[in-house]
């Protein structure tokens, strides 16, 4: 997940180097535009590769999903630029981020699957938690590294050859990566299963069960909107938007990405104590009345301080309604299609709302003339969680979804 952030997190050099346009804005709005397409192929990643899953294994599957993501991403970091090789840049450069969405459509899902049927009794919430908290981990390394790079090169040397490194460090972490997956054990939930369902088995499976599929999208667009505003979305928000410092925006990345660290498996626990259900209720409402007032408050007078303290207050509301929602999307899908399931669940939300929510953003503030616009789409958002909450644990379904959970 690292390799798929670093589009997100160095847009504006991205922009110029392979979507230069008339204006800073047109040319920002492409490169979240393509950042967004990686999005449009993560339902088909899911659907595909989901079902390759459920069929051979989690552990395999997970190899697979990997050996994609390195293919995209030694695209991106190895791309001459516009001025070199003109419109085959851009081209390439989308077909790299395509190829990474394929990959990270079922990547959630295989992951959070399999620690959901590795985990010990009454801490699946907690095991599965550690899925989002290692994107945390990204998150830092990539704020990290851009922390160095902006203290030792030169505006001119980041913008010209120096935002490649990230993606290079990327590409060397792939073999590593492939070591430990491959050491994976098979769950035994899977090894249990007698009967391996086939593709066409596991498609009639997802439709036949489209409304658990929809619910699941919904519970997924609170997470996967509120996760990348307050991520992938924050250096050029800081940066051009609040005219911040380059390092300012880079160390409130990094704080948010500890505290959703903590937040993350601490409030997956405490769903395994006290249930799904009042956690999402708690945290969906209170989003609602605090997202819009909380950016409004930062934008009003911006400073170092001021931003810190309002993504640490986003940081809290997701890593908490994150830490219990992933647990509760691996229970409510049906066993036998519960990597493709999941994965479609959350690919569909992240494609459709998510994943555009840097241009999103970027085009609110734009056509609005409200720099807190960004706070209306988390809004959004968390009535989304809310609805899907009330539907999946609507009245008699509790009985459904903890059979689910065991299997």
């Amino acid at each position: 997940m690292f390799d798929f952030f670093l589009f997100g997190f160095y847009a504006s050099y991205i922009a110029k180097a392979f979507f230069p346009a008339g204006n800073e804005f047109a040319s920002l709005l492409l490169t979240f535009m393509t950042f967004g397409a990686g999005f449009l192929m993560r339902p088909l990643g899911a659907i595909i590769l989901g079902a390759y899953i459920d069929r051979v294994g989690r552990r395999q599957g997970l190899i697979v999903t990997l050996s994609i993501m390195a293919v995209g991403t030694v695209c991106i970091a190895f791309m001459p630029t516009y001025a070199t090789i003109g419109l085959l840049a851009p081209f390439f450069i989308l077909i790299g981020r395509l190829l990474q969405g394929f990959s990270a459509g079922v990547e959630l899902g295989g992951v959070s699957v399999y620690l959901s049927e590795m985990a010990t009794p009454n801490h699946k919430g907690f095991y599965v938690s550690w899925q989002s908290g290692s994107q945390q981990v990204a998150i830092m390394v990539a704020a990290i590294i851009g922390y160095t790079l902006n203290k030792t090169l030169s505006p001119a040397e980041i913008g010209e050859w120096g935002w490649r490194i990230p993606f290079f460090i990327g590409s060397l972490i792939v073999p590593f990566i492939f070591f430990i997956r491959r050491s994976l054990e098979e769950t035994q939930a899977f090894l249990a299963r007698t009967h391996r369902p086939s593709a066409s088995e596991m498609f009639r499976s997802m439709a036949e069960n489209w409304q658990i599929v929809l619910a699941g999208m919904l519970l997924v667009v609170m997470t996967t909107v509120s996760f990348y505003l307050i991520t992938v979305y924050t250096p050029t928000f800081g940066k051009n938007v609040l005219k911040l410092s380059e390092v300012d925006s880079l160390i409130v990345t990094f704080c948010v990405a500890l505290s959703n660290l903590f937040w993350l498996p601490v409030m997956g626990a405490v769903s395994d104590r006290i249930g799904r259900r009042p956690v999402l209720m708690a945290f969906t409402l209170l989003t609602i009345l605090t997202a819009y007032p909380a950016i409004t408050w930062l934008v009003n007078g911006p400073t170092f301080e001021k931003m810190l303290i309002v993504e640490l207050w986003l940081s809290f509301l997701y890593g908490s309604y994150n830490g219990a929602m992933v647990v509760a999307l691996t229970e409510i899908v049906p066993a036998s299609v519960r990597t493709a399931g999941f994965s479609l669940a959350y690919s569909l939300a992240t494609a459709l709302f998510g994943g555009f929510t840097p241009a999103v953003s970027t085009a609110l503030i734009e056509y609005t003339g409200d720099k807190a616009a960004p706070g209306l789409w988390m809004t959004f958002a968390a009535i989304c969680g809310l609805a899907a909450t009330l539907m999946v644990y609507r009245r008699g379904e509790a009985t459904r979804i903890a059979a689910a959970a065991a299997a």
